[in-house]
């Protein structure tokens, strides 16, 4: 993988403030004007621009810089109550590892020695070539990438279709959750926002890094060791916490998935550290891959759990039935596969592991931002348990519903908003380490609007057509209409918070390129102190089978309530937020996506019944998607919508092609 290049979003005024890449130059370039009490002078008297705390700012260089690709989509599909916004941490500006300067910090260089900082950078050689590899390297990781998502999505439809969405799979799924939480309480957060840029600079060190990273290997293997013992030996009371008994739920069966389940903790958290070390090395490709192979392995499960003697869909009797023995013992297998799928990649880098105890001092330098990223973790956990717990109490199959469809809420999302968030994160890091507010607002306005446009039309589609992907996803084998239904109607009502969701993501991610880490703890406090008595609520008020509905609809609200919040709070840090042009996007966006959604519900009328349950929901499906989107899409460009064109553009040349 080569160096990021590109000055990034160029942060003007009015209609200029989009990428330098979708038009206009940004700051710094040539073509831009003197700006100010600069005017009218020649280019050698003006003032040199300035970085942070009044440093002059680096000169622009390409290869100052190295991209770090975030890690592939977390094992097996992780909820969101789970899942930080830190995760993608490991996606920004990051100290150069070759010759030339040397960085203390984001943003602030140390010449190296011998270099003459005025002069100007050599010219780079064979750029063709290094963009053609660029292109391979990230196509590549964007299949695998795919591929992992497409295939964690098969298994837990494959999961429905054989043991339906009853209290088996809720055991399973609670289960499953448990190391997902610890390993984030341990390890998962901390690593994320300070291992990774203490890797790339340790590889400064004169033994390239080789003795910090047995440290790190060294720490995490003890933590994580010490930590499955404790939790595994904690199942019960990990299930009581999780779970309540006073409703269809199971914690006997959660319990036993719990005790096959949580040893696991070594290999997942192992995986994660293995990861940060290869991604550090920049060899990516194992790292994409290995999630593949771990939803293959859950694949074959759920094959054997199927054709073993005995109804997949009753409740075993014992830990000791061989259906409980295969769906744990074969996840447990995945977990392993994924974890020591790296290690050949790890050997062939030249690295050779060896016992190595101690703590490293640069970990110290980053002690407070891991705090509060901890403190951030800890918070979100116990909405999480809130969440689990009133979800157990109401009717069976609640658990299971919610967390297939979280995960068909996330799929737009992580198809459109996290690819976004790649591309503007190491902008955004550079913006903030040269003190570039104007450029940092450009890329945070730029991004509202794109995602604006992007996700609202497919958010009002889905709230129509909801009801109608439940039933073709989850219908099939085993699987129950009704349930199937729930889980549509769960995904619908929930469907208006998929945009304030990828924006407090887009938010959260421009206080972490400030080095802000305690913003985004306070945010988390105030969503959390909102989201708990709504979950109660939405208990006491609702029937046991519409639990899921309102849990659902209150995590969508929270996500209202932290888009607000973070808005007012960055607009408090950061000053005009270009808001104006925002609002006007989302409004234009709210007419094109409400007639697209009222041409879908439309359509979906003239769907015939003779095709059966199934095949109208398919038809039904496909039908309402082509004509909801096409109208919402449709009506935007009708309106000249300018941050459009860049797709529109994309699309043109793809059909001229064809």
């Amino acid at each position: 993988m080569r160096p990021w290049q590109g000055s990034g979003p160029a942060g003007g005024s009015g209609e200029t403030d989009r990428p330098a890449e979708a038009g206009g130059p940004g700051p710094g370039d040539p073509a831009r004007p003197p700006q100010g009490g600069d005017r009218g002078l020649p280019p050698q008297d003006r003032p040199a621009p300035r970085g942070p705390q009044g440093r002059p700012a680096p000169p622009h260089e390409p290869d100052a810089t190295v991209y770090i690709p975030p890690r592939s989509a977390r094992w097996p599909g992780i909820d969101p109550d789970v899942q930080g916004p830190y995760d993608e941490l490991a996606t920004q500006m990051m100290p150069r590892i070759l010759d030339g300067p040397r960085h203390t910090e984001i943003g602030e260089r140390i010449p190296a020695v011998g270099v003459d900082e005025r002069a100007e950078p050599e010219a780079e050689p064979q750029p063709a070539a290094k963009k053609q590899s660029l292109a391979k390297a990230t196509g590549r990781m964007a299949i695998a990438t795919m591929t992992s998502r497409i295939t964690g999505f098969l298994w837990k439809v494959l999961l429905a279709w054989v043991a339906t969405l009853g209290v088996l799979y809720d055991s399973f799924t609670v289960a499953n959750t448990m190391p997902l939480i610890i390993n984030e309480l341990l390890l998962g957060g901390v690593l994320t926002s300070v291992v990774v840029p203490l890797l790339v600079r340790s590889q400064d060190d004169p033994d390239g890094g080789e003795s910090y990273t047995q440290r790190l290997i060294t720490m995490a293997i003890t933590i994580l060791g010490i930590g499955t013992i404790v939790s595994t030996a904690a199942a019960p009371w990990l299930t009581s916490l999780l779970m309540d008994d006073s409703g269809a739920a199971n914690p006997q069966l959660a319990t036993w998935f719990a005790y096959l389940l949580l040893p696991g903790l070594l290999f997942y958290g192992l995986f994660a550290v293995l990861s940060a070390v290869l991604n550090a090395k920049q060899i990516f490709g194992p790292a994409q891959w290995a999630p593949v192979i771990n939803n293959m392995v859950i694949i074959a499960t759920i094959i054997a759990f199927a054709l073993v003697p005995g109804d997949p869909t009753i409740v075993p009797t014992s830990m000791s039935d061989p259906q409980v023995l295969v769906l744990g013992l074969g996840v447990l297998t995945a977990m392993t596969a994924q974890a020591l799928f790296l290690v050949p990649a790890l050997r062939r880098s030249g690295f050779r592991f060896k016992w190595n105890f101690g703590l490293d001092e640069r970990l110290k330098e980053f002690g407070g931002l891991a705090a509060w990223i901890l403190g951030y973790v800890v918070v979100s956990q116990i909405g999480m348990v809130i969440n689990t717990r009133v979800l157990t109490a109401g009717a069976a199959g609640g658990a299971s519903i919610y967390s297939n469809a979280w995960l068909l809420f996330q799929l737009p999302y992580g198809v459109i908003g996290v690819s976004l968030l790649t591309a503007l994160m190491p902008k955004m890091s550079r913006a903030a380490a040269d003190g570039d507010h104007r450029r940092l607002v450009g890329d945070l306005s730029y991004g509202s609007r794109l995602t604006t446009l992007m996700l609202l039309p497919v958010s009002a589609v889905m709230a129509v057509a909801g009801t109608s992907i439940g039933v073709a996803l989850f219908a099939l084998g085993k699987g129950s209409v009704e349930n199937a239904e729930r889980l549509g109607q769960a995904l619908a009502v929930s469907a208006f918070g998929l945009l304030p969701y990828a924006l407090v993501m887009l938010q959260m991610r421009v206080f972490y390129a400030m080095k802000d880490s305690r913003t985004p703890t306070l945010i988390m406090v105030v969503m959390t102190a909102v989201k708990i008595p709504l979950l109660y609520l939405a208990q006491a008020l609702l029937s046991p089978t519409h639990v899921v509905l309102g849990v659902m609809m209150v995590n969508s609200l929270v996500f209202v309530v932290g888009a607000v919040l973070g808005q007012v709070w960055l607009w408090v840090k950061l000053g005009n937020l270009r808001s104006k042009r925002v609002v006007g996007v989302i409004l234009f966006t709210v007419v094109a996506s409400v007639l697209g959604a009222a041409a879908a519900a439309a359509a979906g009328m003239l769907v015939p019944d003779f095709f059966g349950a199934i095949g109208g929901a398919w038809v039904t499906l496909i039908l309402q998607g082509i004509v909801g989107m096409g109208v919402s899409f449709g009506v935007l460009m009708a309106l000249k919508v300018d941050e459009l064109a860049p797709v529109t553009r994309r699309v043109t040349r793809l059909l001229g092609r064809g």
